[in-house]
């Protein structure tokens, strides 16, 4: 594993029952980063993520994060090594409040990192601060979104995953959210997210990976996606 790469997948094959999805799915992700995974829908970003969470089996290939084998780990424990995942439906609790959601989240704080607390996250969210002793399910779809990665920060990652995280807000939501994703890179979390909204990617991400038929086809820094990749992997 490179000395900068904070995660790696190496061939890794994942299969839904006998239908597989991922066919020696490969990349690398530098530590500080953001990168983007590109692609229609059904073509494997959500399967990759899932993989790397451990919440499908990887039947062939190897997932490392900052050099440790993860595949075949237990989710928790996989959390615990310091991977964030926020999945595509957020999934807050509406009952509990919005610093209640927070306070769900939390885990130690990590050797050399600054933990996230709740009064940091409010600097990051003004908007939930408003918000923190209304219940999860009165607050809006693009505050539930922002509610979900404050409480994912909440665990300290060093590494972020979003899966599709600008489908379904407001135009200004999504702009706050890319806003949102530099801050935390200039905070020191790497951040690997999956996309279909090529604009939103272009303003958050460093690199791009397009992925088709289970596998990395292309992979270019995202300001270098030709026209013609663009329409022939993410047109509709």
């Amino acid at each position: 594993m490179g000395q900068n790469s904070i995660l790696e997948l190496e061939a890794i094959n994942t299969f839904y029952g006998k239908a597989q999805i991922l066919f020696d799915m490969t990349f690398k992700l530098q530590r500080g980063e953001a990168a983007v995974l590109l692609g229609r829908n059904g073509v494997g970003k959500s399967t990759t993520f899932k993989s790397i969470m451990g919440l499908v089996q990887v039947k062939r290939g190897q997932i490392l994060f900052q050099g440790t084998p993860i595949a075949g780990l237990p989710p928790y424990k996989i959390c615990s090594l310091g991977i964030g995942y926020v999945p595509e439906d957020r999934r807050i609790f509406t009952g509990l409040t919005v610093m209640e959601n927070l306070e769900v989240g939390k885990r130690p704080p990590r050797p050399g990192i600054e933990p996230w607390t709740p009064e940091r996250l409010f600097e990051l969210f003004p908007n939930l601060k408003a918000l923190k002793d209304r219940p999860g399910g009165q607050i809006s779809g693009g505050e539930q979104q922002m509610l979900t990665i404050a409480r994912t920060l909440m665990g300290n990652p060093e590494l972020l995953i979003l899966d599709e995280p600008s489908e379904g807000l407001a135009p200004v939501i999504v702009d706050q959210l890319a806003e949102t994703i530099w801050s935390l890179k200039s905070n020191g979390v790497t951040v690997l997210l999956a996309e279909q909204n090529l604009t939103f990617s272009k303003k958050v991400s460093d690199k791009a990976f397009i992925i088709d038929h289970g596998r990395v086809c292309h992979e270019s820094p995202i300001n270098q996606l030709s026209d013609e990749i663009c329409q022939m992997y993410l047109a509709v």
